[in-house]
């Protein structure tokens, strides 16, 4: 059973964020990063986990916000914490697949979405660490993982990894 998430953070705490992958047909939807964290990059659809939800009702709520996409079906897949070399917190982002959904995608304030084929996903315009867990999503494969980066990405600016580790887990 999840928990709610309290929006107290200490610094050793981890800020908790959801990303969902829309996968189907063998083709991945994402979405170019129109503001904000990690914009001109293709991303997933996710954000932060807001008090009083669960992390699985966060991805749900994010994915609707940011591609209009309704999931029917959503698995959570993997947990990854990130952390930057400059910054203390760490952030846990609880990535989600889901394969069945009605409604969008639509083009929104903050994502225009895109379908790729899974053999041609843009990893040169994505977060570095993409390159590593998404395969395990796409193979139906749960994760964890840890990554540590040199600054964040945007639109001038690809993030270094500097240390990771990335391993299967039978479940999350």
């Amino acid at each position: 059973m999840e928990r709610n998430i309290r929006s107290v953070m200490g610094r050793n705490m981890k800020k908790q964020l959801t990303l969902t992958i829309v996968y189907r047909n063998d083709k991945v939807l994402l979405g170019l990063k129109k503001r904000g964290f990690g914009v001109g990059r293709w991303n997933g659809f996710g954000g932060k986990v807001e008090e009083g939800e669960t992390i699985t009702e966060a991805a749900i709520r994010e994915l609707k916000e940011e591609s209009g996409i309704e999931a029917i079906e959503i698995e959570k897949m993997g947990i990854l914490d990130f952390e930057f070399e400059s910054e203390a917190k760490v952030l846990q982002v609880h990535i989600f697949r889901v394969t069945n959904f009605n409604a969008g995608p639509v083009e929104t304030d903050e994502m225009t979405p895109q379908w790729f084929d899974a053999a041609k996903i843009p990893f040169d315009n994505m977060w570095p660490d993409d390159i590593y867990w998404l395969p395990y999503l796409l193979e139906g494969k749960k994760f964890k993982g840890k990554f540590l980066f040199d600054r964040p990405s945007d639109i001038d600016y690809q993030s270094k990894i500097l240390s990771m580790g990335l391993r299967e887990v039978e479940k999350i």
